[in-house]
């Protein structure tokens, strides 16, 4: 069981942190040029608690952390104007090409974290587990009541991310099959307002990050009716039994260098991982 939630009430659309740390009494040294990140809401917090840590250890630097939607940041690493993005879901072909284009060479790829997308409902709805074909007729509009899928006779609400978030573009990928999202979804800024929305509603289902998932119930998920249902624990996302396992990234517009590489290093050390776990998602290995 995860004990590090993320609070449900908080909203975040950006963070932007810049910390001088002074040591021993004594004026800090010359600031490095800051780094910038920018991207998935799914991670904001997650670059937030790294940002803070590093800069805590690290006298001078200066990172700053705001949200958007993996989208968002994917357009601004192609644009030039971040240094690192943040992305829930992996750069498309037509993306990769476009940064190589504007910047001379491929994007580079680091994986810094591991999550699963939970399946949110009320801690009242009765209904335990759902197949990967359930979410599908659900997010789709096929299914409008529970009592379909096994619980009360009651009408289904279904709440989702925009289109410029990467859980979003993941979710539509791995459950409806790149096919459409019902119109009746109802679409939210980021997954704290998913959870808020389930949580306040006895019928409602929301998908999002495992980190946030607090107020609400946590839905098994079947691969297939013969499966078992699996719930995004760390060994379950590790060993990629649940099946809406996935990867956090990094994305740089070149091989990272100087203090973007210093800091992606650091990142992945045991220390950087260790806030992953204290964020709620999981470390790389």
């Amino acid at each position: 069981m995860r004990h590090h939630r993320f609070s449900t009430g908080m909203r975040v659309a950006s963070v932007a942190l810049a910390l001088a740390v002074l040591a021993g009494g004594c004026a800090p040294s010359r600031r490095a040029q800051a780094i910038t990140i920018k991207g998935s809401d799914t991670m904001v917090i997650l670059g937030q608690r790294w940002a803070e840590s590093y800069m805590k250890g690290h006298a001078g630097a200066v990172i700053q952390v705001t949200g958007g939607g993996s989208g968002t940041g994917i357009a601004a690493l192609i644009n030039g104007t971040t240094d690192i993005c943040q992305a829930s879901r992996a750069m498309k072909d037509e993306e990769k090409a476009q940064a190589a284009q504007k910047h001379g060479q491929p994007p580079a790829e680091t994986v810094v974290a591991r999550d699963g997308v939970a399946i949110y409902v009320a801690e009242s709805n009765p209904v335990q587990a759902l197949t990967l074909e359930q979410l599908k007729g659900i997010f789709s509009g096929a299914t409008t009541n529970w009592k379909q899928v096994g619980g009360a006779d009651a009408p289904i609400t279904a709440y989702g991310r925009e289109n410029n978030s990467g859980t979003y573009v993941f979710f539509k990928e791995h459950v409806l099959a790149n096919g459409d999202f019902a119109a009746a979804v109802q679409t939210l800024p980021g997954t704290a307002a998913v959870v808020n929305a389930v949580a306040a509603d006895a019928n409602g289902i929301g998908y999002g990050g495992a980190a946030y998932a607090k107020g609400v119930r946590e839905c098994g998920v079947r691969a297939d009716a013969a499966s078992p249902p699996v719930l995004p624990s760390k060994d379950n996302v590790l060993s990629g039994a649940y099946p809406l396992s996935r990867a956090l990234f990094f994305y740089t517009a070149k091989a990272p260098a100087g203090t973007i590489a210093d800091f992606i290093t650091w990142v992945l050390s045991p220390e950087g991982q260790a806030v992953v776990t204290e964020v709620g998602y999981y470390p790389v290995q």
